[in-house]
C-alpha cells in the first residue's frame, strides 16, 4: 500500500471526516486490520484566513507543506479542501510525486451516472472564480450552474460561521436544501457538494436530488490509488 500525504486542517472538521471515510473504505476493500498508510499535515486554518485571500502567499504555504510531505515519504498528495484547489496546478508542479485533484473523481462519478449538467455548491471562490467549473468543462465536458448571488453569500456564511467550527444548524440545512431545489430549476441534473464541509450538513437522505459528495469521492479515489499500485 502506498503512503498518502494529506494536507488538512482547512478545516479540521472535514479533515477528520476524510480520515474516517478513507479508513472505513480501505477496510471494506481489504478487510482484516487494514487501515490507510498516511502522513497528515494539518495546517492551522487561522494561518490561511489571516492571509486575506492573498493567493500568492497561500500558494507558497501549500507548496511548502506539499514538499514537507514529499520529503517525509508521501507518494501521493491530496488537498482536503475544494477552495484551495485554486492553486492546485502550481502546487502540483512544485513536487515530484503525483497529486489527485478533487474535481476529477467527482467528474468521473458524474460521467458514470450519464449526467452532463450539474449544480455547484461551495465557497464563493469555488463557485465564482471559475477554476473549478473550467476544469469540469474543459477536461470532462461537464457544465455547471451556481446559485444566485444572495444564496452564494448565504452559503459562504454557513460554511465559515457554522460548518468549519462544527455547528450544524437546522435552519441552514433547510436553506441549503432550498438552494439545491433552485439549482434543479436552473437545469441541474444533480448537485456537487463542492465544499468538504457541506456533507456534514446535507446528505442523500435529505433530498431526492442526486448529490455528489466531493469529500467521499476524493477520499475513496486516493485509497483506490494507494492500494492498486504495486
Amino acid at each position: 500500500m502506498k503512503t498518502i500525504g494529506i494536507i488538512g486542517g482547512i478545516s479540521w472538521e472535514s479533515t477528520q471526516h476524510y480520515y474516517e471515510v478513507m479508513n472505513r473504505y480501505v477496510h471494506t476493500k481489504l478487510g482484516g486490520y487494514n487501515s490507510i498508510e498516511a502522513l497528515i499535515y494539518s495546517i492551522n486554518m487561522e494561518r490561511i484566513v489571516a492571509l486575506h485571500e492573498d493567493w500568492t502567499l497561500i500558494e507558497k504555504l501549500l507548496i511548502e507543506t506539499a514538499r514537507k510531505l514529499q520529503a517525509a515519504g508521501a507518494e501521493l498528495v491530496i488537498l482536503t479542501a475544494n477552495t484551495i484547489h485554486k492553486v492546485f496546478p502550481q502546487v502540483e508542479r512544485s513536487i515530484h510525486i503525483p497529486m489527485l485533484h478533487i474535481a476529477d473523481p467527482t467528474a468521473q462519478a458524474i460521467q458514470s451516472a450519464g449526467l452532463r449538467k450539474v449544480g455547484l455548491l461551495g465557497t464563493k471562490i469555488t463557485m465564482e472564480d471559475g477554476f473549478y467549473a473550467h476544469r469540469l468543462q474543459a477536461m470532462h465536458g461537464i457544465e455547471t450552474v451556481i446559485p444566485e448571488k444572495e444564496d452564494r453569500e448565504l452559503l459562504q456564511r454557513i460554511i465559515f460561521e457554522e460548518l468549519v467550527v462544527g455547528k450544524l444548524v437546522d435552519s441552514s440545512k433547510k436553506q441549503m436544501l432550498d438552494m439545491i431545489d433552485q439549482l434543479v430549476k436552473q437545469g441541474a441534473q444533480a448537485v456537487i457538494l463542492g465544499c468538504t464541509e457541506l456533507s456534514l450538513l446535507v446528505g442523500p437522505k435529505d433530498t431526492k436530488v442526486r448529490l455528489f459528495d466531493t469529500t467521499e469521492l476524493h477520499a475513496k479515489a486516493a485509497v483506490d490509488w494507494a492500494i492498486s499500485k504495486p
